[in-house]
């Protein structure tokens, strides 16, 4: 078992103890530990094996003994036991925002709230409000976000889809019956949110392949098998589909399952107008619905059947009726960006506030994977939440980021580290830092992290302001919707797209998958207007240096090339571009 999947256990147990009101230090001991463990820079079994544990601080004997039954065997005896000890419910009402271990201790205990539904049925009825610690107000949160998470229920991240889908993918191009495999659907179209997984295939061999795919690890149960199709459900309760096609079949069914409805309608309209038929199984000469080999036009791949639809190749990711077409027809179809073209990131944290690694091991493993630059932009000191700098902790990190550049430059590596800040921006838009100290930085992103229940007008008003600021290079995640959490708050976001084109200030789209924020259908418009685009990781620990990956996908989705992304630009040519929104001034 990693470190990751440890610490997480390590975390639940936490919780349930505090949920079953033990002692706060003991609770504490297994977050401490856990966020230990987190920040150890080398594997866990090797520290396991090596009998080190003990050596790590807050690892007492009673840790020690409990991570090294996980590591060596997967399982902890104690952890199983604890949860077996409470109702299985409790743990779901976690997901509920507002809800933490001691309102579920409070709820459990006073009225016998053992699940969402009991929790649900109590504040309908108002009994949830008359607690002490909760309240009116309390009571609606819960409520609202019981619906939510019942909205939420059947959908998933695109990540996490893509997480467990790649791995199948893998394995099925590798078997000999596979001749053709891809995934389609919205995961292939890259949607932020996805409801299910879907597997194409072509193969002379369905049913070899269809009793491949549902023994493939990771499958909790298998909700439908035939010949040609099945349905099982993964790990984490996403529903992951597959259908076995012939090999001249496939580019039908990849383009007609890849979707959406709405592009397909267009396609099918297109084929119609020209005297033919499109469909899953492939494109016919006939007026009328058919599948007759004899009038089937030769189409080997997608591009063939756009080709034949006289239009150019359309990217899975624009397959929304959003303008692609339009697009295509006035060759207004520009190459997508590759992940690859990206140079680094302009909005990361470190230890300094709430990141994971110090600034010499960011520099040290951004570097090996080849980027050329790496912006710190800690927390200013209003986010106390995530350890916030003040303005003297800011000016002291300054000559701590130039050290770690000097061992770079003594290489003979042009890699750098770029100082900076995530400045918060104040409810009535103005800055938690003064324009002197963001002066001497080289990238200021400027973003909203309270004061969500503003209305439309003061929300975009703030942001509005902080675009004016001539230090602010970027407003970070412009929305603050957390994806299957947290919905956006109020803002009129064309009118920030104006002011950032006025000012020259340039919009994140946050790679995080839990965010994506500025959202993809709202690029096309800033292009238009000359904003450009900056895909930043908001990493904090160095994983997520990954996400550049996932937010290249979306800026796809968007509609957007290289030459619309500040961040595809070499150091050199990017400096130039962070000093002329200064110079406007």
């Amino acid at each position: 078992m990693d470190k990751e999947r440890v610490a997480e256990i390590l975390v639940e147990i936490g919780i349930l103890l505090e949920i079953k009101g033990e002692n706060p230090f003991k609770t504490r001991a297994y977050v401490n530990a856990a966020r230990m463990l987190e920040n150890l820079n080398e594997s866990l079994e090797k520290v396991v094996d090596e009998n080190r544990l003990g050596d790590l601080k807050g690892i007492g004997d009673a840790l020690q003994q409990k991570i090294t039954e996980l590591v060596q065997t997967g399982k902890l005896e104690y952890y199983d036991k604890l949860k077996a000890s409470l109702p299985p419910g409790l743990l779901e009402m976690l997901n509920i925002p507002g809800v933490g271990p001691k309102k579920i201790k409070a709820l459990f205990e006073k009225l016998g709230i053992s699940d969402v539904e009991k929790l649900e049925a109590a504040c309908k009825e108002g009994k949830v409000a008359v607690l002490d610690g909760f309240g009116e107000k309390t009571q609606a949160k819960i409520l609202e976000g019981i619906h939510l998470r019942r909205n939420y229920s059947s959908r998933h991240l695109y990540s996490k889809a893509l997480i467990v889908s790649e791995p199948i993918l893998e394995t099925l191009r590798g078997h000999p019956d596979v001749i053709r495999s891809s995934t389609a659907g919205s995961l292939r179209r890259c949607k932020e949110i996805v409801g299910d997984i879907d597997f194409l295939v072509s193969s002379k061999n369905p049913s070899s392949v269809i009793d491949f795919f549902t023994c493939q690890p990771g499958i909790i149960s298998v909700s439908a098998k035939g010949e040609t199709k099945a349905s099982v459900i993964l790990e984490g309760g996403i529903q992951a589909d597959m259908r076995v096609v012939t090999d001249s079949e496939f580019p039908f069914a990849l383009a007609y399952f890849t979707g959406s409805k709405e592009h397909n309608i267009v396609m099918r309209q297109r084929a119609i107008q020209r005297g033919l038929r499109l469909n899953e199984y492939g494109l016919f000469r006939s007026e009328q619905e058919t599948r007759d080999p004899a009038l089937l036009l030769q189409c080997r791949t997608e591009e063939e059947i756009f080709a034949a639809l006289d239009l150019p190749y359309i990217a899975p990711e624009l397959r929304e009726d959003q303008g692609e077409f339009a697009a295509a027809e006035s060759n207004g179809l520009k190459r997508l960006i590759e992940w690859t073209e990206l140079k680094g990131s302009l909005h990361n944290h470190s230890n300094w506030s709430d990141g994971r690694q110090s600034l010499e091991e960011l520099a040290a493993h951004v570097h090996e994977l080849g980027l050329d630059y790496w912006a710190v932009t800690d927390h200013s000191k209003s986010s106390v939440q995530a350890r916030g700098l003040t303005a003297a902790r800011v000016v002291a990190q300054i000559p701590e980021i130039l050290r770690v550049n000097k061992s770079y430059e003594d290489e003979g590596s042009d890699f750098r580290l770029l100082t900076g800040t995530e400045v918060d921006i104040l409810s009535d838009g103005r800055l938690d830092f003064e324009n002197e100290l963001l002066a001497q930085l080289d990238v200021v992103v400027a973003s909203i992290h309270q004061g969500f229940t503003q209305s439309e007008e003061e929300t975009t008003r703030r942001l509005i302001r902080a675009a004016e600021n001539p230090y602010v290079h970027i407003l970070g995640h412009l929305t603050g919707r957390l994806l299957l959490e947290r919905e956006s708050y109020k803002v009129n976001q064309r009118a920030v797209i104006d002011a950032c084109a006025a000012t020259g200030t340039w919009i994140e789209l946050n790679a995080s998958p839990y965010r994506f924020d500025m959202d993809w259908r709202l690029w096309s418009y800033a292009r238009s207007k000359g904003v450009k685009c900056v895909i930043n990781c908001d990493a904090h620990r160095q994983e997520h240096v990954g996400y550049l990956r996932l937010g290249t996908n979306i800026a796809r989705k968007g509609g957007l090339s290289k030459s619309d992304v500040i961040n595809t630009l070499p150091l050199p040519a990017l400096r130039i571009e962070l000093k002329k929104k200064r110079a406007k001034f």
